[in-house]
């Protein structure tokens, strides 16, 4: 039992991984010193809030398989 959990930790870590790097990095570094004028609010569409909805949930499973693999 405790291979197969470790097993998917890592097949769920490597897919967050995945999801985190293909997200949209925004404005680059000009964020950070208060760049980027009125342009803050962002709606996300299509693909993008797929990715933003899929590393929401990876991640909560990642958390959730780490609390499991501590109490087995």
């Amino acid at each position: 039992m405790q291979d197969i959990l470790t097993i998917s930790q890592i097949i769920i870590a490597i897919c967050l991984i995945v999801t985190i790097l293909l997200q949209q990095r925004g404005a680059g570094g000009t964020g950070i010193f208060g760049g980027g004028g009125g342009a803050s609010y962002y709606k996300k569409r299509g693909f993008e809030k797929i990715l933003f909805t899929s590393s929401i949930i990876l991640a909560s499973l990642f958390l959730l398989s780490s609390f499991l693999n501590l109490l087995i």
